[in-house]
């Protein structure tokens, strides 16, 4: 286990059938199951959206402007971190889908039925 010692983990999971704490009792005897999955604090992202999209994003922009270098120490970090979110929320950026209908029917053509 990453964490022994956090009380709570929080999980973000998309909505696949196979992501569910019945998992678990797949991979761990019943008891040890039980435990993890009391400590688990599950939130799923929404079935027809794009919203771990938008994580990732915004993870990859996180990591390309503020943890692109060593960070000694943890205050450092949270200085750090927070002012990056600040200048974010400060920016109200959107994100500008450009991926048409159009440009998927071209792009993913051998997805669609054929005539």
């Amino acid at each position: 286990m990453d964490y022994p010692d956090a009380e709570t983990v929080v999980l973000v999971m998309d909505n696949l059938n196979t992501h569910s704490v019945a998992s678990l009792y797949e991979a761990f005897a019943p008891e040890e199951a039980f435990a993890l999955a009391q400590r688990l604090e599950i939130h799923h992202t929404p079935k027809h959206g794009s919203w771990l999209n938008i994580a990732e994003i915004e993870l990859s922009v996180l990591t390309r402007q503020c943890l692109d270098r060593r960070i000694s120490d943890l205050d450092i970090l949270n200085t750090e971190l927070s002012a990056w979110q600040n200048a974010a929320n400060t920016d109200q950026r959107q994100v500008n889908w450009q991926f048409t209908t159009h440009d998927a029917r071209i792009k993913l053509r051998h997805l669609y039925r054929k005539n």
